[in-house]
Order: structure tokens, then sequence, then C-alpha cells
């Protein structure tokens, strides 16, 4: 039998994230209201339409053609902005299918329908439970569905049918099971419904939707809250011909944790940024460029060298409000609150603050188990000197910042805190 020679390419898989997220800003609320409870997470329809949000801004401007570096940066914007528990593992599925897609200029049905065999393991290493929870047996049904497909040499659009029907039996059937539709399991086949109309053309562009003053019943959340930086730019400039605030007022733009300094010499400089070539660009008019280097923070690294002079160990305690937000800065900590002030912080905020160098070593002070799987993700990206305390609600972070002590370390405060809620 002849194999099906159909491919899929970068261009097509762009369409599919922009579908993705058109059918969530449809769905996400129908999502809420669902049972969460194996995600620990009431927003989930909200905190994967923002993950999927994050995702799709990353290729408003992206001109790369290849599928794999398209599925590249659509998976490092998800994991930076992922929101809650359910964003965690959506990210993780987008991170895995790219990892199934990387390296290629476009992809066969078959290397396509492997890559989601990716995005499963990779989501359950994410959550590593002994008890798997319905997304990761909803997503086990849906690769199923899509390996036969693949065997039968069925078009992609028909493996993604195929793949969506296998989900959906499997969907019904814990759904008489249980008697109720978990968040989860649902929110996995809108992504997959969506990527399937969006590869027939069928979405609009988050872009072009709030840009055109789209008017919205309901609190949408602006996907340009949700945009992330992604590389993490430095370089030295020699012979720079301006000063150091121009280059700051210059950079601001581009990125954020923007620091400059003049050294000898040169001026180093370093930025997070989603545009690194547009950085590099530009800075080529400012002088001559030397010891350029682009990391990638979506990938686990450690944090860069340099002096952290300010303290031993710095708290950042999450907040949902300014409220609360001043009482735990009254204690010590450091405040960390999302622009929107509705579904915690991003994995992609924390990374940020951490790499502005205010200490040594960190302790995050969660405050719900809905962002549970945020904390690990940033833990597992930044190696070293990161530790996360899990609380409830603010009444416990505060008797952790109550039992801490800047004169013991920073393992004795874990422990000490600890045993304070």
């Amino acid at each position: 039998m002849t194999g099906n020679r159909e491919v899929i390419t970068g261009n097509d898989f762009k369409r599919m994230i922009a579908g993705a997220y058109s059918a969530f800003l449809l769905e996400y609320e129908n999502i809420n209201a669902l049972n969460a409870d194996s995600l620990m997470d009431e927003k989930a329809g909200t905190h994967i339409l923002r993950t999927i949000g994050a995702a799709a801004m990353s290729l408003r401007d992206l001109q790369a053609d290849s599928i794999g570096g398209v599925s590249k940066r659509v998976g490092s914007a998800a994991v930076l902005g992922a929101h809650g528990n359910a964003g965690v593992l959506i990210s993780q599925i987008l991170r895995g299918i790219a990892k199934g897609l990387a390296g290629k200029y476009d992809a066969s049905s078959s290397v396509f329908g492997k890559s989601f065999q990716y995005g499963i393991l990779y989501a359950q290493r994410a959550v590593n439970d002994e008890v798997e929870r319905p997304l990761i047996i909803t997503a086990k049904a849906v690769a199923k569905g899509a390996y036969n497909a693949v065997r039968a040499n069925l078009p992609i659009a028909e493996i993604l049918t195929e793949a969506i029907k296998a989900g959906g039996i499997a969907l019904s059937q814990a759904e008489k099971k249980n008697g109720f539709v978990d968040a989860g399991a649902k929110a996995l086949m809108v992504f997959l419904q969506g990527c399937r109309a969006g590869l027939d053309g069928n979405y609009v562009s988050p872009v072009l939707l709030f840009s055109s003053g789209f008017k919205k019943s309901h609190d949408v959340p602006n996907p340009k809250f949700d945009i992330v930086y992604t590389y993490a730019v430095s370089f030295s400039l020699v012979k720079c011909r301006a000063s150091i605030s121009d280059l700051e007022k210059m950079l601001n733009p581009l990125g954020k944790v923007i620091v400059v300094k003049s050294l000898d010499d040169r001026i180093t400089v370093y930025l997070h940024t989603d545009c690194p070539g547009l950085v590099v660009g530009q800075a080529v008019d400012w002088g001559q460029i030397e010891d350029i280097k682009i990391q990638n923070l979506a990938i686990p690294h450690d944090l860069k060298n340099v002096d952290k002079t300010i303290m031993d160990i710095a708290i950042l305690a999450v907040a949902d409000d300014e409220k609360t937000a001043q009482s735990l800065e009254q204690l010590g900590a450091i405040a960390v609150i999302t622009q929107d002030k509705v579904s915690g912080p991003a994995v992609g905020d924390l990374i940020n603050l951490i790499h502005g160098d205010i200490a040594k070593n960190y302790i995050i002070l969660s405050n719900n188990k809905s962002s549970s799987l945020v904390m690990a993700q940033v833990k597992r990206l930044l190696k070293n000197n990161i530790e996360i305390l899990y609380t409830n609600n603010v009444e416990e972070q505060i008797k952790a910042l109550k039992a801490f002590d800047v004169n013991e370390t920073l393992k004795v405060n874990l422990q000490n805190m600890h045993e304070a809620i």
C-alpha cells in the first residue's frame, strides 16, 4: 500500500493554535462550571484560555515556516505562559508535540500522529500521579484513535477527526461512570476540536479580535496580558555610541528584566524578550557586538551569574489583591500579583522576577492548590536555589512569614515555616 504523502506545515500549525484559542473563547466559561476536582483548579477554562493565548500571541510576528520552529515557539510560550494546574497540563502537551516535531520543516501524517503521543507523555510527567487523571485517560484514547487513523493511511484532517471521536467516546464513558463531566477531559476535547477547525481555517486570530475593538458581554482575558518573554539575550557592546540611559529606553519596548551595565571599555546588556532577532538587529547600530548568548527560558537552566547583594533569601508570596499584598509585604515578603489580578501568576511572571537577581535563594509561598503545578514548573525550570512552600490561604502565608528568620539558613527556615502552618 502506498503511504499517505500529505504533510502538515508550519502555517497549518499556526492555524491550529489560533483555532484552539477561538474554541476556548467560546467554551472557557462552560469548562469553569464543570467538575474540576481532578485538577484542583476552579478556573480550569480561564487558565487554559490564557495559556493558549500566550502560545497564540507568540506567533503574531513569527516569520518561520517550518513546523519544527513554529511548534517549538508555541511549546515554549505555553510553558512560560501557563496559568493554573490546567494550563500547565496543556502547556506540557504542547511542549511534547513540539518535541515530536523538532527539526522538521513539515511533517507527514505519521510523524504528526506520533507527536501527540509525546504530548501525553510530557503531561503525565508533569503530574506524576499514582491514579491517572481523566484528562490523561482521555488523552490516551485520543492518541489511540490517532494511531489507528495513521495506520489506516488517512489524511491529517481525518486523523484529527478520528482522534476527536475516540476522545469523545472516552469522555462519554467517564461521564456515565462518574455522573459528571470532568473539566480537564472536556478541555482537552475543546482544544482538539479547535485545532481541527483551525486546520480548515475556521478561527478568529486573537490579535485581530482584540485590536478590532472586540465587544464582549463578559470578562474575556485580553491575550496582550499573556505575552511571554521566552528568551534571555545577553551581549557586550564595544565602542558603544549610546549612553546607558538611552540604551535602557531603546530596550524597554523589547522585553523585561533589562540590565545594562558599564564594565571597563564595554557595556553589557541582559534582557528577556520574545524577539531576540529584533534586539540583536537594533543593537548592531549601537556599537560592536560581542559575546552574544541566547537562552530559552522554557527549558531547565541555571540563574545567570551576576552579583546578588540585596539579600540571601527572598520570599515571593502570591497575592490575590493589593490589600493582601500590602499585608504580606509588611512581613517582609515580595508580593506577586498578576496584571489582571484574576488568574494568579503565570510561570513566566515568577521566572522574570527571580531572574531580577533579588537574592541568592528563593522561597515561593503559594496561596492555593490551583497553582501547585505552576510552582512545580517554576522549580523544574530553575534548577537551583528555589523552594516552594504550599499554603492554602493568606492566613497560612502570614503564619509562615512570621516564622521566617533572616539569620537562619534556607533549610532551617523551610522547616520552621512548614511547621508553622
